[in-house]
């Protein structure tokens, strides 16, 4: 591929992958829709059907993690970060 049919690629899975975390095997739906956008085969998608389940796993749970992460840094950043009292001995 030249440098500008990876632009492309590029440009077209950073507009098509917005908010695939939240939706299970969204990816194959991408990368059928890219492959077909750039002009490659849709076969080599096929493979990745087999280890899908477990690469959506992890990247569910990156994404649980990295919006987790995000939360607290914007509450801290704001001041609303509470923690919780300390308990006082009885």
């Amino acid at each position: 591929m030249s440098i500008g049919q990876q632009l492309v690629a590029v440009a077209i899975l950073a507009l098509l992958t917005k908010g695939i975390a939240g939706v299970p095997s969204s990816s194959i739906v991408v990368l059928l829709a890219a492959s077909q956008a750039i002009g490659l085969p849709a076969s080599g998608v096929a493979v990745l059907l087999a280890v899908d389940f477990i690469v959506d796993m992890a990247r569910a749970a990156v994404n649980i993690a990295g919006n987790s992460l995000a939360t607290v840094v914007i509450a801290k950043s704001e001041n609303a970060f509470a923690r919780p009292k300390e308990a006082v001995p009885a």
